[in-house]
């Protein structure tokens, strides 16, 4: 690694340091309080969901990444990458932050399918903030065409299977409706 490239990378594994600090602080759990960690955990409805390493939930984190790359790309384009997935980095770890706060947990209770919700383990909410790297880095490296398309084909196959992705995450939390409740229910 170039001597150039060093300060991003420190400055973004310290960015996500400081994340699992602060969801320490939180009260968030290191790792599922079952005691073990799983590779993948495929219970959406379950104590466990959001608590291991990688769940139903990871492509969305994904595609975050491709998202955050998109948008950096048109809007720094001069900006070199490195500091462009630091900026990524940042805004995935203020997300899990967040995400993890009272106050986004019960919004999220409210949706059909996070009733049980408890907020994500630690491990599991840096392991999305690797998520939205491998994102991001698949954005960088593919045509773009191709990270759409496989963009889509992770919320058509996720949807599909779980009755949930990251556009009805979204949907959920700007206005839940009645017919999208009603098909999450039957998962």
């Amino acid at each position: 690694m170039s001597a150039a490239r060093f300060p991003a990378w420190a400055a973004t594994a310290g960015i996500v340091a400081l994340a699992a600090l602060v969801l320490l602080a939180m009260g968030r759990t290191p790792i599922c309080t079952c005691g073990y960690v799983e590779f993948w955990h495929g219970e959406v409805m379950s104590p466990g969901n959001s608590q291991h390493l990688s769940d139903w939930y990871t492509p969305s984190h994904v595609i975050h990444g491709m998202i955050f790359y998109g948008a950096l790309h048109l809007l720094l384009p001069r900006t070199p990458v490195l500091a462009r997935l630091l900026i990524a980095v940042a805004i995935e770890a203020g997300w899990e932050i967040a995400e993890n706060s009272p106050m986004v947990i019960e919004e999220y209770r409210k949706q059909a399918l996070a009733a049980g919700y408890v907020g994500d383990s630690i491990l599991n909410s840096l392991l999305d903030t690797v998520a939205m790297m491998t994102g991001f880095a698949l954005a960088r490296l593919l045509p773009w065409q191709a990270t759409v398309a496989l963009a889509l084909a992770a919320e058509i196959v996720v949807g599909a299977i779980v009755h949930d992705n990251l556009t009805l995450n979204i949907l959920n939390f700007i206005h839940r409706f009645p017919a999208i409740e009603a098909w999450q229910r039957r998962v």
